[in-house]
């Protein structure tokens, strides 16, 4: 039967070990398929003894491609071995019935499906506990101001919980997008050399796919169509562009010049080998870096639907590797994210300090508003406020003592505001008053996605 594995092993669903295992139970579950149609001469006793003494070894697989040059049939010869070990001289052997009417691709497309789905079930957890993760920590810092920045230039007060949850957000349309293609990627094949059933009948296949929680492929040729593998690839390619969105924006606020957020040190970490002051965003500069992976594995993917007629081998060896790759990767990206949002750690003191470090130009937009809705042309209110901005802005860029843009309208005679107007324009939580709106529809966000009963249940 197929191994089980632990939440850890996202490296052993793409191991030969597994893929291996795989192979047997697809096997044995073909015997039992054919036994129970009919059709050709095993019998549900022959079937029984498959099933209860298939067996490998990798090491000797190994050794038996290394003279066949076909993993395969080195499989086979290695599983047969094992079946017909106890069986005396002469007897006929239950192993000629082992991969009867089956190609090649019958064994390895479905046997990838398979291992796909697995791996997909994992990558849907960690988006789920991340999400779950950003939505709690939406709320806790509701109220935490920070300037937002547009353009990397301060712009208006926000606050820092809005991040966190755009994140939530942006990881549950992930989680839809990898539920749908779940859905696609949880196919089988056992149709023959193209497609056609010439010489196994649809009910084996059937058989098989519903043993292993698969749908079967309502058409395939020799293979099953790449499609399937390129959308899964790149909804992994956009799950991990969130992740290198997420982890850039942890990196801006690590900054020195910034410092208003910055991923967990522990202790007895170090941060360079010659600046021993150094608490360097390393984390999330990995999974930057391994984003880059993953999305360029995803055009990888798309170049491998389209295949010569029928079917060619060239997606075989590199799927091999690209998909693999991209799943182990995202899958240590959203685990190292987890840990880093868990414990982020924030600077609100330093929020605040940025928030006045243009002293008062993140209010313009609505001292505008103001002076508009005073009754003067908007024209002539964008004259008076840009104008005393650029004046604090030059002052601001030279590091020179002066006035605040409030100080600066106060003695403007075009400027017609009141002290109480003022007053009110030149507080952050004036800017803020609509985004109860904003977490009421955070509050009905739900990551509640049953992960333990997509169909697998990793085994």
């Amino acid at each position: 039967m197929i191994e089980r594995y632990t939440r850890d092993e996202m490296g052993h669903i793409f191991s030969l070990e597994n893929k291996y295992a795989i192979w047997q139970e697809i096997e044995v579950l073909a015997c039992e398929a054919h036994a129970e149609l009919g059709e050709c001469g095993i019998t549900h006793e022959e079937a029984a003894w498959i099933c209860a003494h298939a067996d490998f070894k990798r090491e000797e697989v190994d050794e038996i491609e290394a003279t066949t040059n076909h993993d395969v049939i080195a499989f086979l010869t290695n599983m047969g071995s094992y079946v017909d070990r106890e069986i005396p001289e002469g007897e006929p052997k239950p192993s000629r019935w082992i991969h009867y009417g089956m190609t090649s691709s019958d064994l390895g497309d479905t046997a990838l499906c398979y291992q796909l789905t697995q791996a997909t079930d994992l990558i849907i957890e960690d988006v789920v506990r991340l999400g779950e993760i950003c939505k709690r920590r939406a709320f806790e810092e509701r109220d935490t101001l920070c300037v937002g920045r547009t353009h990397g230039i301060h712009a208006e007060p926000m606050t820092f919980g809005m991040k966190f949850g755009s994140w939530a957000w942006e990881l549950r349309r992930n989680l839809d997008r990898l539920l749908e293609a779940r859905k696609h990627i949880a196919c089988g094949a056992i149709s023959g050399a193209v497609g056609s059933y010439s010489s196994i009948d649809p009910f084996i296949e059937s058989y098989v796919c519903e043993h292993l929680g698969l749908d079967s492929d309502p058409l395939s040729t020799q293979v099953i169509s790449r499609d399937h593998h390129a959308e899964l690839a790149s909804v992994l390619a956009v799950c991990a562009a969130s992740c290198e969105r997420i982890a850039l924006e942890v990196r801006n606020h690590q900054k020195t010049d910034t410092l208003e957020a910055e991923e967990p040190f522990r202790a007895g970490q170090k941060g360079s080998s010659a600046m021993p002051h150094k608490r360097n965003p390393i984390t999330v500069e990995k999974v930057c870096g391994l984003a880059r992976v993953v999305k360029a594995n995803a055009q990888v993917a798309f170049d491998n639907v389209a295949l010569w007629h029928e079917r060619d081998i060239s997606h075989s060896s590199n799927e091999r590797v690209a998909l693999a790759d991209s799943f182990i990767a995202l899958d240590h990206m959203l685990h190292c994210l987890i840990r880093i949002i868990d414990g982020l750690i924030l600077y609100p003191a330093r929020m605040e300090a940025n928030l006045n470090a243009t002293r008062g130009l993140i209010y313009s937009s609505k001292v505008l508003l103001a002076l508009v809705d005073s009754g003067m042309s908007r024209e002539d209110a964008y004259a008076i406020v840009q104008r005393n901005s650029m004046a604090v802005w030059d002052d601001v860029q030279q590091a020179r003592e002066g006035a605040t843009l409030r100080e600066r309208l106060e003695t403007d005679a075009d400027c017609t505001l009141s002290a109480e107007e003022l007053n009110r324009i030149f507080d952050p939580w004036a800017f803020l008053t609509r985004t109860g709106l904003v977490f009421d529809r955070l509050e009905r966000l739900s990551f509640d996605v049953a992960t333990s009963n997509l169909g697998l249940n990793n085994g």
